[in-house]
Order: structure tokens, then sequence, then C-alpha cells
């Protein structure tokens, strides 16, 4: 059987890596096609996924949207000499789009509501929709919501060991106090009108003055120039062993939130909006979100309790979410192949 996998986002490699690995185990082809975005080609050459890259997707919204149709384009001859049996992907405009020209059937994964302009030229071309049961939405007949999250592809504890060798050039060591801020550079589709944490370099200075080293990732030209002294230099590969044994994550990105909360790390979301997802992972008091006008004195207050706090319940709270929740590796494997039978 060929299966056809895109990649638009780091996030989705972590999250096929697995499936890639259990589909070629069992004898099937598979051919990813992927975005040059961010660290995602990094990604798959550290983890040894062949792959071909259809295009990027940067610039203004027009930019963007003819980027897109470029993409889909490149896509369709891709698919049309491939002739998969089975399309599949996060979001999955073009898959999902493609898989009807070239017969392949489509599965999407998705978690994320607020893409609603994706969502609504996705889910009626896919053949299947997968969601995490926590996924708010209703996207009709062919929903199917199962007891995970996509993070849980690669980091539920069958999938991953923090390494504290990784942590090796760092200013810190794994039973230091630190802290991941994470920022982003709104740039998304979905992220259009939102927005995360503000007075930074304030931020930081408290983190410190409350006993933490601080470590900060950023995308593209999120990182003001006053941290760039703090900026994480570290292959993207490793930065799970990062959060595995931080402290406290403070951050705008709603993947690595994720991440640092089902990898038991005490999580402060800031975002303006609050998906499905962070409000289950918050059900466990693994993550703490914050939006609206006042989300960012909260969220301060918040961080600097977990710092000061003599808790130690991290690894119960996150034992409590893994007695509910599957391996989604299992997942993605079982959906793309029921759709292709």
């Amino acid at each position: 059987m060929d299966i056809l996998i895109t990649i638009q986002h780091p996030a989705h490699v972590h999250f096929f890596k697995h499936a890639i690995d259990e589909f070629e185990a069992r004898g099937h082809d598979v051919h990813v096609r992927a975005l040059d975005k961010d660290v995602a080609l990094s990604l798959l050459d550290a983890y040894d996924i062949d792959y071909k890259v259809l295009g990027s997707r940067d610039g203004s919204v027009t930019r963007a949207a003819l980027a897109t149709l470029a993409i889909e384009c490149r896509l369709y001859r891709e698919a049309k000499r491939i002739q998969p049996d089975v399309m599949t992907a996060i979001g999955g405009v073009g898959a999902s789009h493609v898989a009807q020209l070239v017969g392949a059937k489509c599965v999407v994964f998705t978690d994320t509501e607020h893409a609603t302009l994706s969502n609504a030229i996705t889910f009626p071309f896919a053949d299947e929709v997968a969601t995490p049961g926590c996924y708010r939405d209703d996207a009709g007949a062919k929903q199917y919501r199962y007891p995970s999250y996509h993070e849980l592809a690669y980091l539920h504890p069958d999938r991953f060991d923090p390494d504290p060798s990784a942590l090796d050039g760092l200013p810190v060591e794994a039973d230091d106090t630190y802290a991941v801020l994470r920022l982003v550079s709104w740039g998304a589709a979905h992220d259009v009108g939102d927005a995360g944490l503000d007075r930074l370099t304030e931020l930081v200075t408290r983190l410190e003055d409350a006993g933490a080293t601080v470590l900060v990732s950023a995308e593209d030209d999120a990182l003001p120039p006053e941290l760039a002294g703090y900026d994480i230099d570290i292959h993207p590969a490793l930065i799970h062993h990062v959060l595995a044994y931080a402290d406290l994550f403070v951050g705008e990105s709603g993947t690595m939130a994720s991440e640092s909360a089902v990898l038991g790390t005490p999580t402060v979301y800031v975002h303006s909006t609050n998906p499905g997802l962070m409000d289950d992972l918050a059900s466990f008091d693994l993550l703490f979100g914050y939006h609206g006008e006042d989300r960012n004195e909260r969220a301060v207050r918040r961080a600097l309790d977990i710092l000061r706090s003599s808790n130690d319940d991290w690894d119960d709270r996150r034992q409590s979410l893994f007695n509910q929740k599957v391996d989604a590796t299992d997942v993605i494997v079982q959906r793309v192949l029921v759709a292709a039978s």
C-alpha cells in the first residue's frame, strides 16, 4: 500500500514519525511531502525520514494564498505519479483536495477548532476527520473521536524517555531550577488577530528573581533584541528533553504548551483563544491557560506561584492523564489502515 503524508509544520514531523516507522515495518510504502516551514526539514533530516519539498508559505496573506495554490499543484503532480491508496495530514487542506482528484482516501487529523477557514475548506473533502475527544466542534458524520492528544503520538511514555545529556551545551543541568519561555511570530492563518505575552523583559527578570534560570525559544523574528542572550541554542529534535526537565513553561505556543503539560512540566499558556485541548489539560492541573485582557498579569502571578511552591505532585497529575489517554501513534496507524481497507 502507498501512503502519502504531507507535513506543514515541525510538530507534524513529531506526530507522524513513529507511525511512519510502523507503516514501513508492515511493508507499506510511505511518501512524505513537506513544506519548508521553520525547522520541519531539519527534523525530517534528524529522524532520517525521506521527503521531498513542496515549497514554502511565507509573507503576506495574499502571498501565502498564492503559495498555497502552487503547493497544491505540486502535491497533485506528486500524488498523480505515486497513486497513493491513502493521503493523510494534520489540517490537511491540500491533502483532502488532492486525494479527491487522484481517487485516494484521505484521513485528516486536527485539534484546532479556531482554524475555521482551513477546516471549512478541508472537512467536506476528507473521508475521515480524526480529533481528540476534547475537540469542541462537531465535524459531522466523518468525525472520529479518540481519547488522546496529538502530542501523545511522540511523548507518550512508550515513545519518549528524557535524556539529561540533551542539555549539554545549555547553561542548565537537569536538576537545576529553570524555566522555558516560548514566543511565537503569530504568522499562521489561524493566528490572525491573536496575541500572547507582552513586557517580556520584565517577565524574564521576575522569573529570575524567583530563582529560575530562563531559557527562551522563539520563532522567526519573535525574539526581542534585548533577550538575544537567552535564546536556546539546541537542535530542534532535542527540545522535548529540555521541556521534560524544566520546572516551568511559560509560552504563547499551543503546541509547546501542550507538549510541556503532557511531560509533567508545570505549564502556563497565554493566548487570546482557549481551545478544548487546553481545557482538557487544565482539568488535570497540568496546564494553566490565560486569555482575555488581563491574561499577562494573571499568567505571571501563576508562574511565580509555581516557582515558589513546594508542590511535587506533578508526576501524579501526569499519571492521572495517562490513565485516561492512549498512545496516539496507535490511533494514526489504525485510522489510516482502516481508511485504506
